[in-house]
């Protein structure tokens, strides 16, 4: 029976060739004779699965002109005219189309997908759930993920997460969603769950390079570098060849302290990519922290011939011309990053930094305080000003931080810098009591008070909380 149906595949097949070879030739002007409905549905199919979309509508054209009751051959007159870019005109045949027949999942699924194509993600959306209560089980799961998907562009991760776990109801086996949902958490900044998915998938896909890629991208994310390295290795392990495996390794290695292997990594990016400017750059982070001044200006400078306006290269300049002994040169530097990227929080806690290297205090007043009015969490920015200030008046400081506490309880650290405070002010019992509320709150935390100022690790009162 296996190769009687082998015998009648291969007879069709050949059936198809010559009625391919037939329409071939009348489009340039031979005749066609008589071909029956079926045998002209198959010819335009294959000329779509070809991608051979101006002879699919040629074809449905010639096939409507004999079969106009047939609505089949003016669906696939509107899907090839979708495929080659003429989407008003595709649905305008829908339109038609809807005149003569009650909608059915095709016509729906076409609908739904040429407004994807013009854009209009609220439309398709209607189209595309419509479509699933008319669909066969066997088509709904690609119809989840192009649903999902047009959710995904209007930047509704959440409505996307919805249309996903539907899916994944549906069919727990469905692999595109899973990955989907991964990539929906990850856009959300649910970087646990993100994390989840992705394992979830790489047990049932372990070869996917670009699935450990987007794990070690989560990892990242959630600022565990040691395990981000751990994904991105298996990446690489499956796929050696893809460039951006390689950049990020170089970020994963350049958080964690490991500058030779950051700087390997970014430049076996570049071997595969051609260079970067951004990779550049980072290159000549790594130098600079490894105290090779001369090299990571270097770098820096071959970041800004590619491109010129990179901010992140402009400070990196500037932050070395400081280490060098060129202040006044670097607040230069440093400004042009400035101008360039007005909202980044970081420029703006370099510069106040470099303005109190010259003390010039009023200026790093200002510049620290603009960059945490951008970015209140950033705990190293909020250190270096209340250390300031410290330095000037004790009563200001602790006006500041208390302030600054009341509006911003997210910032682990400024409890801490209160404590600090509180001590060289004399009111031990005060900052003794905020001690024992922040180890309470989290004993790991608060027992950064001894890398902030190691004097306290001399004080048994401080030590007996931390350790209690």
């Amino acid at each position: 029976m296996f190769d009687d149906e082998e015998e009648e595949d291969g007879y069709f097949e050949g059936n198809l060739n010559e009625d391919i070879e037939r329409f071939d030739s009348f489009l340039k002007g031979g005749e066609i004779g008589f071909l029956d409905s079926d045998r002209l549905e198959g010819i335009i199919d294959s000329y779509l699965i070809a991608s051979q979309y101006n002879k699919a509508k040629l074809c449905a054209e010639h096939a409507i002109s004999q079969f106009s009751f047939n609505i089949v051959f003016s669906l696939r007159l509107a899907q090839a005219m979708s495929a080659m870019g003429q989407l008003k005109e595709a649905l305008n045949v829908i339109s038609q189309i809807e005149k003569m027949e009650q909608p059915n999942c095709e016509i729906l699924l076409t609908k739904a997908s040429i407004f994807s194509q013009l854009r209009d993600s609220k439309s398709a959306i209607k189209y595309f759930k419509e479509s699933l209560l008319l669909s066969e089980p066997e088509d709904r799961d690609e119809i989840f993920l192009d649903l999902a998907m047009e959710y995904e562009n209007l930047n509704d991760y959440k409505g996307a997460l919805v249309v996903l776990k539907d899916a994944i109801i549906y069919n727990p086996k469905n692999e595109g969603a899973i990955y989907e949902l991964a990539f929906c958490y990850d856009q959300l900044g649910d970087y646990e769950k993100a994390i989840k998915c992705y394992s979830d998938f790489i047990d049932e896909n372990p070869y996917s390079f670009t699935a450990w890629y987007n794990l070690g991208n989560a990892f990242s994310k959630s600022e565990d570098f040691d395990k981000a390295i751990w994904a991105y290795d298996y990446c690489v392990l499956i796929n050696e060849d893809f460039g951006p495996v390689y950049f990020n390794l170089g970020n994963a290695y350049l958080s964690t302290d490991k500058y030779q292997l950051s700087i390997d990594n970014f430049n076996k990016c570049m071997e595969l990519d051609g260079e970067d400017p951004v990779a550049l750059c980072y290159i000549g982070e790594a130098h600079e922290q490894l105290g090779e001044l001369a090299l990571a200006k270097e770098f820096y400078k071959q970041s800004l011939e590619l491109a010129p306006l990179l901010p992140d290269a402009w400070l990196g300049l500037g932050i070395v011309e400081d280490l060098e002994g060129r202040t006044r040169e670097g607040i230069v530097l440093i400004n042009k990053a400035v101008e360039l990227d007005p909202e980044n929080a970081g420029i703006y806690s370099v510069l106040a930094g470099a303005h109190e290297k010259l003390d010039e205090i009023d200026l790093a007043k200002e510049y620290y305080l603009m960059a945490l009015g951008i970015d209140s969490t950033d705990e190293e920015c909020l250190t270096s000003y209340v250390n300031l200030l410290i330095k000037h008046s004790l009563k200001e400081a602790n006006k500041y931080i208390s302030d600054f506490i009341i509006s911003n309880s997210e910032n682990e650290i400024a409890p801490l810098l209160k404590v600090n405070i509180l001590w060289k002010l004399g009111l031990k019992k005060e900052s003794l009591s905020l001690f024992a509320d922040c180890t309470n709150n989290n004993k790991e935390n608060a027992k950064e008070l001894f890398e902030l100022y190691p004097e306290f690790l001399k004080i048994s009162q401080f030590n007996e909380l931390a350790e209690d």
